[in-house]
């Protein structure tokens, strides 16, 4: 495909790890293609990045980053504060980003403004400064579907009212109450209720729906909206991964930017070298996710009991966090108990850690992140979800991808050190983990697939970079 060489996106986003990360994969996607990229995010992520720059060497394309303030201090608690940040990013960040359009485009002609559904309030921005928009859907096509069909009132939800009513759906599974997103439930998460319920009302005004899925992976729920209800269909360019997780080189731009905001603790990949092939359990709950003491202390519990080597991602609390109360901790005497076969850090290269041989499984929150690298690298897993599209992506995992067993939690919503064992011996040595493991690897496959010449994705994305640099013209 022949790419226009003028054509330049502009991408926007808020200085969140899991909304940061598709869109930089996303950015050197297009950036392979030929594509200009600028990416603009706010001032707390100049903040926590390990290094930057503002310059582009024009013999090594790389992203050109800007940023803009959310209206906040950047020493203000935004995860316990979520009203109050995401007030501000409707009024304050929106405004500073338009500002920042309005600059940025006295020197560079955008081709189209390229956001994620959780800032919906840039989608006006871009249609003021007269850009084409497109949003990356950063979850599973899945729930562009179920958040479509509930905020547009197309489908009864009368589970949300008699939770032993299961929902059916178009393309999905039958659905049970704890397999629903949480931001649909009543009386709960009502200022991400009303995030997404403002991002339905503006999609007229956008002009692409991607996912960072591919056809494949979700291919009933997909079927099931091309029936033309859902508009604008959503067009999977996925799975957005880093390309050495897919067998492609990727280039290393020297004096680019990490949007990696904690350090990574690489001598984990040095432990993992020492390990059996597949023998050991990675457990990770991402980057925002603090569990209750009670649950800590049972996933140590059953680490121990497994008998299994483990890697477990344990974030330490902030000091933010601390100073609030929060003082979750590993169980005293469990590093010694563990001995050898068990290894903490605080964070890792996930990516480098799912594709080492020793992995055998993955005790994962099920963020879609997440989700889409354990898919890419064959790694079947233990799903142990907590909120937001998290319960979902479980569904997903276990019912439709089937490479995966999901911990079942207890009245108070928390699984027991004897669940979670049960579940290590069922991705280990149970009488379905060869099947699981499979299946794994067979959707691996397809993953690959997907992005080579011809493929699913590789065709999606050829017509939405042919789109944009029709609009371009045109607009």
């Amino acid at each position: 495909m022949v790419v226009d060489q003028n054509i330049h996106v502009l991408m926007a986003s808020a200085a969140l790890q899991g909304h940061l990360n598709p869109m930089l994969k996303f950015a050197k996607s297009l950036i392979s293609k030929g594509i200009h990229v600028t990416l603009a995010t706010t001032d707390l992520a100049r903040h926590r990045m390990l290094k930057h720059t503002t310059t582009s060497d024009p013999t090594n394309p790389s992203i050109q980053f800007e940023f803009f303030s959310d209206g906040l201090d950047l020493d203000f608690d935004r995860d316990a504060n979520s009203d109050i940040f995401i007030d501000s990013l409707r009024t304050k960040a929106s405004k500073n980003l338009s500002n920042l359009i309005a600059k940025l485009s006295q020197t560079t002609k955008f081709s189209c403004l390229i956001l994620h559904q959780f800032v919906p309030w840039f989608i006006p921005i871009a249609k003021e400064n007269n850009l084409p928009c497109a949003v990356l859907w950063i979850q599973p096509c899945a729930l562009y579907s179920i958040y479509y069909r509930f905020f547009n009132k197309l489908n009864e939800f009368a589970i949300l009212h008699n939770k032993n009513e299961p929902l059916q759906l178009p393309g999905l599974p039958l659905l049970n109450f704890e397999d629903l997103p949480t931001f649909i439930h009543p009386n709960a998460y009502l200022c991400f209720q009303k995030l997404l319920s403002e991002f339905f009302t503006f999609l007229d005004d956008v002009n692409w729906v991607l996912g960072t899925s591919f056809d494949e992976l979700e291919e009933e729920v997909l079927g099931s909206m091309n029936d033309g209800v859902v508009r604008p269909m959503i067009s999977p360019i996925g799975p957005l991964v880093s390309p050495f997780l897919l067998g492609k080189e990727e280039k290393v731009v020297e004096g680019g930017l990490s949007v990696d905001m904690w350090k990574a603790d690489d001598s984990c990949l040095q432990w993992l070298d020492g390990r059996d092939m597949g023998s050991v359990v990675y457990v990770s709950f991402g980057s925002i996710l603090v569990l209750s003491q009670e649950q800590v202390d049972n996933i140590a519990s059953a680490l121990l009991m497994s008998g299994k080597a483990f890697l477990w991602v344990f974030k330490r609390p902030s000091p933010e966090q601390s100073t609030k109360g929060c003082t979750v901790r590993l169980p005293d005497g469990f590093l010694e108990a563990a001995g050898g076969r068990g290894l903490i850090v605080n964070w890792c290269s996930q990516e480098q850690v799912l594709k080492h041989k020793a992995v055998g499984c993955f005790l994962t929150h099920c963020g879609w992140n997440s989700t889409l690298e354990t898919v890419v690298t064959g790694v079947p897993v233990i799903a142990f979800p907590e909120w937001t599209d998290q319960p979902t992506n479980a569904k997903l995992l276990t019912d439709v991808f089937k490479m995966g067993v999901r911990t079942r939690k207890g009245d108070k919503g928390v699984a027991s050190s004897k669940e979670v064992e049960r579940c290590i011996w069922e991705m280990t040595d149970g009488p379905t983990a060869k099947v699981m493991a499979k299946r794994a690897v067979e959707l691996m496959e397809a993953a690959k697939r997907a992005v080579e010449d011809g493929g699913s994705s590789h065709r999606n994305l050829d017509v939405f970079i042919a789109d944009i640099g029709c609009k371009k013209v045109t607009t």
